[in-house]
């Protein structure tokens, strides 16, 4: 074997072998390192817990059912109505720094018909094969806020004073009230009475009624 192949050849098995040991070397260091790695997603993942938990909501397995009580409500409109609410205490001369404001954005839902259960038995009756009504007068049914869609636009608190608890919640409060004031002042009451006529005026002419009058 001439010295020059023997050369090579010995160059060669020095490349296989750095080689080698280049890929063990980052092999070993890999592994030795994913234990660190693991270590410090943990501790970045408990510390996100920690500065941002997650709400645990815990209902009491305990209900209690007050009332039970038959419903014939015949529901013939929903209104979705939209309130900004400002809620504010302590707004007087100092209020900057003692006082206390929010901006409330109410979506809320008004739904009115007729309570069927107030239809009595004199309140019907058949004429000459007309067949007469009164219906019981409508009314709103529900009246309340969409929570999905309501929220805190803004709040404003003074330099020396902590927010108050209760004023969100009177905030809710006042525009339930607005949310249902808003929709009976726009005609919910007079165009829930119609359609209850126009679908009860349907249902009893396909019953075999031809005409029917609501007093």
């Amino acid at each position: 074997m001439s010295k020059n192949w023997l050369v090579f050849v010995i160059f060669v098995s020095l490349a296989v072998f750095s080689l080698g040991g280049f890929l063990f070397l980052r092999s070993f260091a890999t592994n030795a390192l994913e234990p660190i790695s693991d270590a410090s997603n943990r501790i970045s993942t408990q510390a996100a817990q920690l500065f941002h938990p997650t709400p645990t909501i815990l209902p009491d397995p305990v209900t209690i059912i007050n009332q039970v009580r038959p419903l014939a409500r015949l529901e013939t409109i929903q209104y979705s109505v939209e309130k900004i609410i400002t809620a504010e205490t302590g707004q007087e001369v100092f209020g900057a720094l003692f006082g206390d404001r929010l901006l409330f954005v109410a979506h809320g839902i008004v739904i009115a018909g007729v309570d069927l259960s107030k239809l009595a038995e004199k309140d019907i009756s058949v004429r000459n094969g007309i067949l007469e009504i009164q219906l019981p007068e409508a009314e709103v049914f529900i009246a309340t806020l969409d929570n999905e869609k309501s929220y805190v636009y803004d709040r404003n608190t003074g330099l020396f004073r902590k927010a108050d608890q209760d004023l969100e919640t009177l905030a809710r409060q006042a525009a339930e009230k607005e949310i249902f004031e808003a929709a009976v002042n726009d005609g919910i009451l007079e165009q829930a009475a119609l359609n209850a006529e126009v679908f009860l005026d349907r249902l009893l002419n396909d019953l075999g009624f031809v005409e029917v009058i609501f007093l």
